[in-house]
Parts: structure tokens; sequence; C-alpha cells
């Protein structure tokens, strides 16, 4: 702490997961096999192929170099600095609404943090504070409870939550936890199709494998998130936060 105020900054200190790099070069693998697949008419392969696989690769480490040196979260007695990749977010203490430690959602892995830090405005919008996390940090709940503590002084209204933001805030979470059942729904789809399509391969049927593997689970996904982000307003899971009464 600063005489007058105060200033944290926090950065990654652990690299990213085995897993990552693991499912990054299976992807990329995938990808230079079916751009094999692809030839003209005189047998040649098409010119993009290679290109497009060196393309990914260094977009792929330059992000990853880009998050583990670039970036970071700076506490002050001003506000707090989040700097990403590519942007720089800053909020001044009276616009923060709230600092809240959350569980990762379900099915997410144990390979990456279990609980991250995600900042309120008084719009009800969510901002993750991507270095504060029990990865980067042995107990991220004690350490937002201190720059809370800290940060008072500093606010022009206290801490006490109220409902019109809430609402909002569930609200954000509802399309949150649609969106993200959508994307299950959509892989588990992708998955049956692709099924269909090999049977349909070895029938000797009509096989249109972009409208069944492509169109077909995205369709699923988007119509699924819908329904659910309708059903979800009037009646909120459990695991989604609750109004104050």
């Amino acid at each position: 702490m600063a005489e007058g105020g105060f200033e944290r900054e926090y950065r990654k200190r652990r690299r990213p997961p085995g897993s990552y790099f693991f499912l990054l070069g299976a992807v990329l693998l995938n990808a230079l096999l079916q751009t094999g697949r692809f030839f003209g008419d005189d047998g040649d392969r098409e010119w993009w192929g290679p290109p497009l696989i060196m393309l990914l690769i260094v977009v792929t480490l330059a992000r990853v170099l880009l998050e583990q040196y670039r970036t970071y979260t700076r506490v002050t007695s001003a506000g707090i600095i989040a700097r990403g990749p590519l942007r720089t977010r800053t909020w001044a203490w009276p616009e923060v609404y709230d600092i809240r430690v959350e569980p990762v959602p379900r099915g997410s892995g144990r390979d990456g943090p279990q609980w991250l830090t995600y900042l309120y405005d008084f719009d009800g919008r969510r901002f993750q504070l991507r270095h504060l996390d029990d990865w980067q940090l042995a107990d991220p709940y004690a350490e937002v409870s201190e720059l809370c503590l800290a940060a008072d002084p500093q606010r022009s209204l206290s801490w006490e939550r109220r409902p019109d933001v809430e609402e909002r805030i569930l609200r954000g979470a509802v399309r949150r936890k649609a969106r993200l059942w959508g994307t299950y729904g959509a892989i588990a789809m992708m998955g049956v199709m692709f099924v269909v399509s090999v049977a349909l391969v070895f029938t000797d049927w009509a096989d249109h494998p972009f409208l069944l593997i492509v169109c077909v689970p995205l369709a699923s996904g988007v119509v699924l998130s819908a329904v659910l982000q309708w059903y979800w307003r009037t009646r909120p899971p459990r695991s989604l936060p609750r109004l104050p009464n």
C-alpha cells in the first residue's frame, strides 16, 4: 500500500496447462488433414492449405505470448485497469458496482482455475479480472475482500446490493448459461450428425456433410439457447445468483 492510497499489480504466474497445447495441436492436425483432402481438377492441392495452417499457428502463439507477458490487472486508489492482449479497460471506483469471486461452470475441467474474479458495473455487465483467480493467488476471495475494503473510502456508494442491478446481473447470467447449454447441445448434435453422415456414405445415400455437420448443429444450438433463455427468465436454475429480498 502506498501512502495516501494503494496500488497492486497482478500478472500471470502460471503458464497455460499442457492440455491447452494438446488440444491446440489436435485442432491444427485435424485442419491440416482436412485441407489435404481438397484437390484441384489437375490433382494439385489448393494453394491456401499450408498458409492457412501457418497463420493459425502464428496467431495462436502470438495470443499465448501476449497473454503471458503483456497483460496485467492493476488496482489503485483511482480504480482498476485491466490490460488484455489487445485492449485495455479502465474503471473508476464510482463505476464499480461489485467485485465477486465465482466458481467456473460445471464441466469446465480441472486443468484450469476453479475460481474466477469478475467486476460488475451498475448496468449489470460482467468483466473478468483474469489475474485474480486461484491459479495466480492462494486465496482470491481474501484478496478481493481486502481490495474492496481498501477501496471503500474512494467510492461514493457503499457495497450494498441494489435490486435493480441484481436483476440485470441475473438476466445476464441467464443469457450466458443458456448460450453455454446451447453450445453443449450443438456439440452433441455434431456428433450425431457425424455418425449419420458416415452411415449415409456406406449406404450410398446422398451425403451433404457441410449441411449435416455444420448447419444442423448450429441451428439446433441456437434454438436450444433461445428456448432455455425464455424458460429461465421466469424459472432461473438454482446455480444462478438470487435476487436480494
